[in-house]
């Protein structure tokens, strides 16, 4: 099984961010005393007691003392088995890796304690395009970060990168690529800037401050991108993930292929297979439920429907597609034969291949993902 624990504490807000987190750090020490009691309350939650992947997302999980995650840990093998060959991943960001050391002890080497995996959140090595995004972290740190965290024995890690950025020279894109290259992390996920209504980004827009995400730089700068990672060997198996042969990110291949899992935290989610949870976003009330021992989080029931486009809406981004045999036996009856219209649709548009069992979108295809998984929904979802 996979367990996430979210983390929703940032040093400062960055203007493109609409995840679940505050950067008043006084409650941390009370809301790690949450999640280890909700850990406990929902240790039940899915059958197996063998986890294989943990991922410490947020947020930013790099803000976590030793005794914080020590804790965390101790719940956590109370309650579960850790497979020998677990990967536990750790989001960070550059400017907690480069801290000064802590009773003779840096925090990567601290880190490395507890994880086996990093995934750190850069965005560009552009130092006028961090200030502008307002992340906390320098240029220099970004790249500094990667040295020191490969020195301390972090062999497996990834990169995050954000393009298709407005008003932004392109050349900037290209030396990220050159520079996260000639790093030569085993794995990056890439993300086109999204502007959205509860950021500074989205009030910026809406008074006219920023223009509107331009769709055809994120276009070009995408196709540049899958051109620099694939010439380096670089497998592209999920739109936004690419990876060197054997540093595929497992935790989140789970999510991509349906695997159950259990969300821990504020404004986390949990899967079953056939039902969704979600946590309160809200940190006081997230505490303050669970002190009184009530899980407060909201359970939805998947239709047939809801789990036969969530599978084309995941399944469709990977490498590997979706198999007409399972969205059959999810749907109860012949999916090719029910969207044999929809499926014309999108193969005429060049944006989709079958092979064999298999459905899978074509090169061009993946800048329409969600357009066409969207055009492939099943009519109740639609209603």
């Amino acid at each position: 099984m996979h367990l996430y624990l979210h983390i929703p504490f940032c040093r400062q807000a960055c203007h493109y961010c609409d995840f679940h987190f505050s950067t008043n750090l006084s409650q941390k020490s009370a809301l790690v005393d949450a999640l280890c009691a909700e850990i406990v309350l929902q240790q039940d939650y899915l059958p197996g007691k063998t986890l294989e992947t943990i991922y410490f997302g947020g947020g930013t999980p790099s803000l976590l003392t030793e005794p914080e995650l020590a804790r965390i840990f101790e719940t956590i093998h109370t309650q579960f088995t850790v497979s020998p060959t677990a990967e536990i991943t750790l989001e960070a960001n550059p400017d907690d890796l480069t801290d000064k050391p802590v009773d003779g002890l840096s925090k990567l080497a601290m880190l490395r304690r507890y994880v086996n995996r990093l995934s750190i959140g850069i965005q560009t090595f552009d130092e006028g395009t961090l200030r502008w995004m307002n992340r906390a972290h320098t240029a220099a740190e970004a790249e500094t970060c990667v040295w020191q965290a490969r020195e301390a024995g972090f062999d497996n890690m990834s990169v995050d990168l954000i393009y298709g950025i407005p008003n932004r020279d392109p050349s900037l894109w290209s030396a990220d690529l050159q520079k996260v290259l000639a790093l030569d992390v085993p794995h990056l996920s890439a993300y086109a800037l999204t502007i959205e209504p509860d950021t500074a980004f989205g009030r910026w827009e809406k008074i006219g401050k920023l223009p509107p995400a331009d769709e055809n730089l994120a276009a070009d700068q995408f196709e540049e991108l899958v051109q620099a990672l694939r010439n380096k060997g670089y497998e592209h198996y999920e739109i936004s993930n690419f990876a060197k042969p054997g540093h595929y990110a497992r935790h989140n291949t789970a999510y991509w292929q349906r695997r159950p899992y259990l969300g821990i935290g504020p404004s986390a989610h949990s899967y079953t297979g056939h039902s969704r949870q979600y946590n309160i976003a809200n940190n006081a009330r997230y505490v303050a439920s669970i002190q009184k021992g009530e899980l407060p989080a909201t359970v939805e029931e998947l239709t047939t429907a809801d789990q036969v486009n969530e599978y084309l809406l995941t399944g469709l981004r990977t490498q590997w597609g979706c198999s007409l045999a399972e969205l059959t036996t999810l749907l109860g009856t012949d999916f090719a034969e029910r969207q044999a219209r929809d499926l014309a649709e999108v193969y005429d548009a060049g944006w989709l291949m079958r092979d064999n069992d298999q459905l899978r979108l074509t090169e061009a295809g993946k800048l329409f993902a969600d357009q066409v998984a969207a055009t492939l929904f099943v009519e109740e979802y639609r209603n």
